[in-house]
């Protein structure tokens, strides 16, 4: 599942949550069936993660507590269990672990192109020069259009392209050489020493913590996202 916002762009893979923050206005799309649960959170009562949007780690608690509370509604104050609820949902939301499922969008109208041709296919190997030559415009706009917009160059871009689709193709249950190779990988070797340059572990070892939480999806094509936006009343 992917939301858009302005230059910002997500990937949430099955079982994770996107934090919205109040009044960003945003699209959803959905390449296969999902299953969606939104959660209405006032402002000012999650601390730490109110200014920014964020893909989340969801733990089989947080995910029970999202589940239990789409199932009451709004929640009531002056009823214990639903203000617990709420207090043990906030504490939860707090510690959840944000993931680098993230990518931001160039300004540029030839860089957009550029950038959009690499999200089809995030493993399209071509070399920056035959990819600015088919978009009609010259290597030193589009690395100047990146580090203006963005902050980086477009090689960095591009590997936190491949690295966001891997998270989602690896929950999704994907093996790690498949996942390699539909990220733009020839050997595997080559992408685990990537991923554990981003996360500090292997694929295997990242993989078998989340299974572990019980947060591997075992059903790719039904996958379940879980929603909590900084807005209305809870």
């Amino acid at each position: 599942m992917e939301v858009s916002s302005d230059q910002s762009m997500w990937l949430i893979p099955p079982h994770f949550a996107l934090w919205i923050a109040a009044r960003t206005l945003h699209r959803i799309q959905m390449p296969g069936p999902v299953s969606m649960r939104t959660l209405y959170l006032r402002t000012g009562l999650v601390a730490g993660l109110e200014p920014r949007c964020a893909v989340l780690h969801v733990t089989p608690l947080l995910r029970e507590l999202i589940v239990e509370t789409v199932s009451i509604g709004q929640l009531r104050m002056r009823n214990r269990y639903e203000c617990g609820l709420r207090d043990t949902l906030i504490h939860q939301l707090q510690k959840a672990s944000p993931m680098p499922t993230f990518v931001t969008l160039p300004r540029e109208e030839r860089a957009l192109a550029v950038a959009q041709a690499i999200l089809r296919n995030p493993a399209e190997s071509k070399p920056m020069a035959v990819l600015c030559s088919e978009a009609g415009v010259s290597v030193r706009t589009i690395e100047r259009a990146f580090r203006k917009d963005i902050g980086t160059s477009f090689e960095s871009w591009r590997r936190q392209v491949r690295l966001t689709k891997a998270v989602e193709l690896l929950v999704s249950g994907r093996s790690i050489k498949e996942v390699a190779y539909r990220v733009g990988y020839c050997q595997s070797s080559a992408f685990v020493e990537m991923f554990r340059r981003t996360f500090g572990t292997t694929p295997k070892a990242w993989i078998s913590a989340l299974e572990v939480l019980g947060q591997r999806s075992t059903a790719p094509h039904a996958s379940l996202y879980l929603a909590a936006r900084r807005s209305g009343k809870l």
